[in-house]
């Protein structure tokens, strides 16, 4: 990545043009039993297609064109073809309602939408005539024709293949207005509106800029310089979020790297055999799942098995914590971890195909126990943090310098500030280049300001005014410190619960406690104004199904909650062991059992799958109350 790249478009040229060939493969999809390359020349030529189409059109710099779209080559192409012509990527959550996609269409006045599949083609066109301006609907499936039969729409439909094709055709009318319309998109422009839902409110269009974009990633990349031309990413977060969008996308258009779709997240570990990636990008959860699942099929067979995996764990640990000291680990313990990586370690990282360098944790805060366990076996996972309205690194652990339980040390560029939440004077001012490895400070929200914080929210000054002051510091919302010299995030502003004595309960350090049981999938903190803790837990269904044969139908009963006195206690039994690494006005002192998860379509989650917990508190306010009362739940 060379100093002149500026813009989005520039990334991906200068591949060509310094890294790799243009025949080199850039892109990887599944279809059918095999693996499709696509090439840097492919991409780049269904991007000239696509803008030339849209030239055709009459869109012009600044015009927002929307993507409703699971991740895949299209996706590229779309977002190549919109960046050069200086058009606006907006990108809409498929998970989204229908009312949701509506607001968005409209508030950014969208002129096109790209869409993915059959069910989200239908969800547009039930809305596509309350958008006034969208004049395009583009389907990237083959069979939209028969889906448009007896519907009425004022835009026009065009399918992905024959949208190529005509821009094909007006590729050399354009040519010339093309590479000039590259060289007018400027580091300052709008690149892209991702909304943001958050857990209140109406979405909030975030207004990202080139500039922003490219410099979060050139300093990523100066945090990590261990990412070279040479990595395989395989993508399966959502290109609609800014997290895949930057640490996957634009990191492998500035370094030439290759991405390979997953094909869903059902076939996710399948695929990892498959493309055996050297980077991917993940979430807490996912690391979550393979920890308890590791767990459960080392342990469970009891016996010298489980001896085994217990001592691998063990040998692993003491080897991590020398590495940490600076201490060399001397021949017998060299020995005993050759012995634990052909026995234990190898056979877990054979199931992520066996190449990992590394993986990249962001979008919610990794429990420290799952952090150390993937230390033990040698597979590093580097931990980021940041928001949609931060680009969205601010900080990123270091290849060579990990402490567990924090997010790492602050990007280059930028300052981050701790700032008492009563007083607003500032605990504690930190860049990049005042890193102490002996620095500490007590906690506040975090604030932020330089390179990558976001241009305002896209039509709304007020919102804009409450988190950009007059200063240029982006307040965060969330809960932090510095530990170490590296950023420790300790929970939202908004989640904390202050209790009935005035103590302050951030639930996320606390319901990460409690997930370290197999039995929990989720858990929801009650308390705020309350004398105790109380929870909303939901089970994990696979657990549950194996300790009392229970079956889907079980899972279908119209009963919101579990009053099963056996399945209580069972779950009982890890809440109260658990108890015990918390403070006592920390602790759950009583909880329900929800049958199913939380979920996006119900509305109690977002997609970024952070609680909404206005929603929930107020959708299960009667349950709640019965059970501070200590009254059934049904009468």
């Amino acid at each position: 990545m060379t100093q002149d790249c500026r813009t989005i478009p520039d990334l991906l040229r200068n591949v060509v043009k310094n890294i790799h060939d243009e025949n080199t493969t850039f892109l990887l999809r599944k279809t059918d039993l095999a693996w499709e390359e696509i090439s840097y020349k492919q991409t780049l030529s269904n991007a000239d297609a696509i803008s030339s189409y849209f030239v055709e059109m009459g869109i012009k710099k600044g015009d927002r064109l929307a993507l409703l779209i699971e991740n895949s080559p299209e996706y590229i192409y779309y977002d190549q073809g919109l960046q050069q012509i200086g058009a606006v990527n907006v990108s809409i959550f498929p998970t989204l309602v229908e009312s949701e996609v509506e607001y968005i269409l409209n508030d950014s006045g969208a002129r096109a939408i790209l869409v993915g599949n059959q069910f989200l083609f239908k969800k547009i066109l039930k809305l596509a005539n309350k958008v006034p301006t969208l004049e395009r609907i583009i389907p990237v499936f083959d069979d939209y024709e028969k889906y448009c039969e007896n519907v009425s729409i004022n835009a026009g439909v065009i399918g992905f293949k024959k949208l190529i094709l005509e821009g094909e055709s007006v590729v050399n009318k354009y040519a010339a207005k093309l590479n000039a319309m590259r060289k007018d998109v400027l580091p300052n422009d709008l690149s892209s509106l991702i909304y943001t839902s958050g857990t209140t409110g109406v979405p909030k269009g975030v207004m990202l800029t080139h500039s922003n974009f490219v410099e979060n990633v050139r300093v990523c990349l100066y945090q990590i310089p261990v990412i070279n031309e040479k990595e395989t990413f395989l993508s399966f977060l959502p290109l609609s979020h800014v997290f895949e969008r930057t640490a996957t996308y634009h990191v492998s258009c500035a370094k030439g790297c290759k991405i390979a779709f997953a094909e869903s997240l059902e076939l996710l570990a399948k695929n990892m055999t498959e493309i055996k990636p050297t980077v991917m990008s993940c979430v807490p959860r996912l690391l979550e799942r393979i920890h308890d699942k590791a767990m459960k099929s080392g342990t469970s067979a009891g016996g010298t098995k489980a001896r085994i995996f217990l001592w691998a764990l063990e040998t692993g640990k003491r080897i991590r914590q020398l590495k940490e000291a600076g201490t060399d680990q001397g021949f017998i313990l060299n020995t005993k971890q050759k012995i634990a990586e052909k026995l234990v370690f190898s056979k877990i990282k054979e199931k992520t195909g066996g190449r990992l360098k590394f993986m990249i944790s962001g979008g919610a805060a990794l429990p420290k126990n799952v952090g150390e366990f993937f230390g033990n076996l040698g597979i590093k996972v580097l931990e980021g943090f940041g928001l949609t309205e931060t680009s969205p690194v601010m900080s990123v652990t270091e290849y060579h310098r990990q402490v567990y339980g924090t997010v790492g040390r602050i990007v280059p560029q930028i300052e981050v500030g701790i700032q008492d939440i009563e007083s607003k004077e500032f605990i504690a001012v930190q860049t990049h280049d005042s890193f102490d490895e002996a620095f500490d400070c007590a906690e506040g929200e975090i604030v932020v300001r330089g390179h990558c914080v976001m241009k305002g929210y896209w039509n709304k000054p007020f919102e804009t005014s409450e988190v950009l002051d007059s200063a240029g510091w982006f307040h965060t919302g969330d809960i932090g410190r510095f530990y170490k010299g590296n950023l420790q995030i300790t929970d939202r502003l908004k989640n904390m619960l202050v209790n009935a004595y005035g103590k302050n309960v951030y639930p996320t350090p606390v319901e990460n406690t409690y997930l370290k049981s197999p039995k929990i999938e989720q858990i929801f903190l009650v308390g705020d104004k309350r004398e105790y803790i109380t929870a909303i837990v939901i089970p994990s269904r696979e657990t549950l199904q194996e300790t009392f044969g229970k079956t889907n139908e079980f899972f279908q009963q119209s009963d919101l909650f579990i009053e099963d006195q056996e399945i209580v206690e069972w779950i009982d039994h890890d809440v109260k062991t658990l108890s015990k690494e918390l403070a006592k006005f920390e602790r759950i002192k009583h909880f329900l059992v929800k049958r199913n998860p939380f979920t996006i379509d119900d509305g109690e989650i977002t997609p970024t799958l952070k609680a909404k917990r206005k929603v929930i508190e107020k959708k299960f306010a009667s349950q709640i109350d019965r059970m501070y009362n200590n009254q059934p739940l049904a009468e």
